[in-house]
């Protein structure tokens, strides 16, 4: 907002020279790429923020799974404890009823006091036995929810599988796409769940200019006829450019407005050459302030194609 006030007072100091039609219609145009970009900001961290909470779920549910796995190991060493100490207090039952069948002539009360020993052992016997139903309940109840973790962290590590081979099979259907312009200032890297299909401005844009020329229109041409047939991708076309100023009193007047005017350009012919859904793109422009190596001005004019996969299969899973 700050920049857009100087701007409308150098344009309108202009307005003698500049049609007002044209004047206007400049003013609408970037207020458009305004308000698109903060809108693609905010859907790009939106997207980046439930990629990073996905991963912290997903890792929560391996963590209690093995809590789990641990839990039921300890309630099966009880359960055999259990049942060893029961085997032994059914013998020594067994035993006091012997000795006192034996004794029973010996008097009443030595005959009382073994029926006292017998009745003790065999409610101390009930309490293990109650205490042996619980365990074992619960033993079944732990057994049941380390399953369900289980198939849910198995339902989670297949989608994640499947999202991996996708977007592998994407990578390289894109990379054998563009065979032949690795060495013009092309070049496709995978990292952070996204594929990120970077174009040097020497390939697309005379000095300047926001026309794509000949060999940079080949290579967008044959990107949209990969990604016409993936309608579950987000796609962020962004401008980069170096840090040499721009004061032209005509449009582009600055770096912001070149780089968001470069990357309406590239949309414009991936949709005038393929059937893909412009819901699906985005345009964005970073002007000089995301240089990737402040050494070579050269590196940092650039067109980045950011494709995003759809998780929503993903944060479906998480959300049962």
């Amino acid at each position: 907002m700050k920049n857009f006030i100087p701007l409308v007072v150098f344009l309108f100091a202009l307005e003698a020279c500049v049609p007002a039609k044209k004047y206007n219609e400049l003013l609408e145009k970037e207020q458009n790429c305004q308000d698109e970009l903060e809108k693609y900001k905010a859907s790009s961290l939106d997207f980046e923020g439930k990629y990073k909470d996905f991963e912290a779920r997903y890792n929560t549910c391996k963590s209690e799974t093995a809590a789990l796995k641990l839990d039921t190991s300890v309630l099966g060493d009880k359960l055999r404890n259990l049942e060893v100490t029961i085997d032994r207090l059914t013998g020594e039952n067994a035993a006091l009823e012997a000795k006192m069948t034996n004794v029973r002539k010996s008097g009443e009360k030595a005959t009382a006091s073994l029926q006292a020993d017998l009745e003790a052992k065999n409610l101390e016997l009930q309490r293990k036995q109650l205490e042996l139903e619980n365990l074992e309940s619960e033993l079944e109840s732990k057994q049941r929810l380390l399953a369900e973790r289980e198939a849910r962290v198995n339902e989670l590590e297949e989608a994640i599988r499947r999202k991996d081979e996708a977007q592998q099979l994407l990578k390289k259907r894109v990379m054998d796409a563009l065979t032949g312009f690795e060495n013009k200032g092309l070049s496709v890297v995978q990292k952070n769940g996204k594929i990120y299909v970077s174009l040097e401005a020497k390939l697309l844009f005379g000095s300047g200019s926001t026309t794509v020329e000949s060999e940079g229109k080949k290579a967008l041409v044959q990107l949209a006829k990969v990604l016409e047939t993936e309608k579950n991708l987000e796609i962020i076309v962004e401008g980069h450019t170096d840090t040499d100023k721009l004061n032209s009193a005509t449009s582009p007047k600055n770096n912001w407005e070149l780089s968001v005017l470069r990357s309406t350009s590239v949309i414009e012919i991936m949709l005038a050459n393929s059937k893909m859904d412009p819901k699906q793109l985005m345009a964005a422009g970073r002007g000089e302030f995301l240089p990737v190596d402040p050494e070579n001005k050269a590196k940092n004019r650039r067109i980045e194609i950011i494709i995003s996969p759809n998780l929503n299969e993903l944060f479906e899973i998480i959300g049962k």
